[in-house]
């Protein structure tokens, strides 16, 4: 793994993220989770969300009965969820070292949140743990940006200006180490304007070796699904796959 980067990378981006940096993303893609998750699991049924963020797909889920328990490893951007979504339960937890007991029907990672993980064996880890908290034919459900994502979209900048707001956003992709880097350059007015920077490196893993990663962990009756089939559209839709599995 990279030393470098610090699973601790959100905790400065917590507050804009929290402000809608994924809003667009879940309103498409919960369609994919209804077909691919809600469809498969019991009405009320218990779900983890791995790398849950600021909430936004607890809050939907808590308000359709589910009982949600979200999982991430920044603490500010939890307490911007547990705000969001007050049903919820949040944990404090990295995915690649986490215990529960099996008490869940399901699991999900969303918004390529697993590319994070920098590492094969540690990507293995986190199903592993996954598997180890799901109920016999629980299902584990999650999405992860593809080579043509890298390719296309992990390439120049973006920005975006606000009243009291200001973030720019250069992106980069190394073939040879398949690694994309986004580093990001914050401004937010409270009392004076605060300056704040981070980096966050994603890995672009080939479906045989996600495929091969949750075969290690145990799971079976494994499918991928393109995001476009799903109905999902844009640079949102661009290069990313969803991955499903079942514990047996």
């Amino acid at each position: 793994m990279d030393r470098g980067f610090s699973y601790t990378a959100y905790d400065p981006f917590a507050w804009l993220y929290s402000r809608g940096w994924g809003t667009e993303y879940h309103r498409q893609a919960l369609g994919a989770i209804e077909k691919l998750l809600l469809a498969r699991v019991p009405p009320g049924a218990r779900l983890l969300d791995v790398c849950c963020g600021a909430g936004d797909l607890p809050r939907t889920l808590s308000e359709r009965g589910y009982r949600v328990t979200g999982l991430d490893s920044s603490a500010p951007m939890l307490a911007h969820a547990r705000k969001n979504a007050p049903a919820a339960r949040f944990v404090l937890a990295d995915a690649r070292q986490f215990r529960f007991r099996p008490v869940f029907h399901g699991a999900l990672s969303t918004f390529d949140s697993l590319n994070h993980i920098l590492e094969p064996g540690e990507l293995e880890n986190c199903f592993r743990n996954v598997f180890g908290v799901l109920r016999e034919g629980g299902v584990w459900v999650f999405d992860l940006n593809m080579i043509e994502s890298f390719q296309t979209l992990w390439t120049g900048m973006s920005a975006e200006v606000e009243k009291d707001s200001v973030y720019v956003a250069r992106f980069s992709f190394q073939p040879s180490k398949r690694t994309g880097r986004a580093d990001l350059t914050m401004f937010r007015r409270l009392a004076h304007w605060e300056r704040s920077d981070t980096t966050v490196l994603e890995k672009c893993y080939s479906a045989e070796e996600v495929r091969a990663a949750l075969e290690a962990a145990g799971f079976l009756s494994m499918e991928s699904h393109e995001a476009r089939a799903l109905g999902m559209y844009g640079d949102i839709a661009q290069g990313r796959v969803f991955f499903s599995a079942r514990k047996a």
